[in-house]
């Protein structure tokens, strides 16, 4: 029951957002994160415990205000890429600006394919989509939803335009086929990883257990790794960009996975510095004393909780 309630939720938003002018979109997917932030007060706690040991300069309100944008945003993001799947591809063309989409091309010109790394930051979502409309469509990396109405839903959205995605189960063997194959994949970096296959690095200046896949598969294929985040525009638009790709770690470095993780971090965390309230802190990323609390439920439809990495080698 609670997974039709769910999915006959979100495909509500869907029709109402597909009829609503851009504007009343916006307005509701703002509302419907400021509602959880006055209805979660787990997550909104979190969030905003999480703000100040990340900013320990800014000010009680400061993070109060960060925490309930970042609310509202995700609203926000939830509400558009309902919007945004059921546009034509010259519709979506039109609403989207690239910037530095020639290093991904560029990456894939060398003939080992291309890891492409984001966060839970901006509209990730919109640029998955968006991103074959330019560039030879992706893998997209993913754990599956625990509601299989929504999982089907979701797929649906992030293959609308030809991407394809991976699930963990079995996922590295296909990684690596599909760099193998010269293409690119696209990961999420931002998320606790549990077990022998995290490596700790710094995030704003404290430890975080996260997935050593990336380094690893990068090492073992030479596959280039592109930075990619998507921030707003006005009017309903966004600007899509791919960084330079990361340097790989110099020949001799006595860990390179750690290193090449710290460096993938260390670019998402300038971003995150840039645009604070477009990052997820309402997930427990930090798991030490400092923000430490007792599990909450997750805010959105949950993600099947195995948080264990195959290992790129299998």
């Amino acid at each position: 029951m609670r997974h039709r309630i769910e999915y006959g939720l979100v495909v509500a938003v869907r029709g109402f957002a597909r009829v609503l002018p851009e504007s009343a979109s916006v307005g509701i997917g703002r509302l419907v994160g400021l509602l959880f932030y006055v209805g979660d007060p787990a997550h909104r706690r979190l969030a905003i415990r999480q703000l100040r040991a990340a900013f320990p300069t800014r000010s009680e309100a400061e993070c109060r205000a960060i925490a309930r944008s970042t609310f509202a945003h995700f609203g926000r993001l939830l509400v558009t890429l309902l919007r945004f799947s059921r546009l034509t591809p010259e519709a979506m063309q039109s609403r989207v600006e690239f910037e530095g989409e020639e290093r991904v091309r560029t990456a894939l010109a060398a003939g080992k394919g291309a890891i492409i790394f984001t966060g839970h930051f901006g509209f990730w979502e919109i640029q998955g989509l968006a991103h074959a409309l330019v560039l030879p469509p992706m893998w997209l990396m993913a754990r599956p939803l625990d509601n299989p109405l929504l999982h089907a839903l979701l797929e649906d959205v992030r293959s609308a335009t030809g991407n394809r995605v991976i699930y963990r189960q079995g996922s590295m063997r296909r990684v690596l086929r599909a760099l193998r194959a010269n293409e690119a994949v696209a990961m999420l970096i931002d998320q606790h990883i549990s077990g022998s296959d995290a490596v700790r690095v710094d995030f704003f200046n404290r430890a975080v257990a996260t997935t050593s896949a990336l380094a690893a598969l990068a090492i073992r294929t030479g596959a280039p790794v592109v930075p990619a985040f998507a921030l707003p525009l006005p009017h309903g638009r966004f600007r899509l960009i791919y960084e330079h790709p990361v340097e790989p770690p110099p020949p001799g470095t006595p860990d390179p996975i750690h290193d090449l993780t710290q460096r993938c971090t260390d670019v998402l965390e300038m971003y995150v510095r840039r645009h604070p309230h477009l990052w997820l802190w309402m997930h427990r990323r930090w798991r030490d004393p400092a923000t430490e609390q007792a599990a909450v439920r997750g805010m959105f439809p949950s993600a099947v909780t195995d948080e264990r990495e195959e290992p790129a080698d299998s």
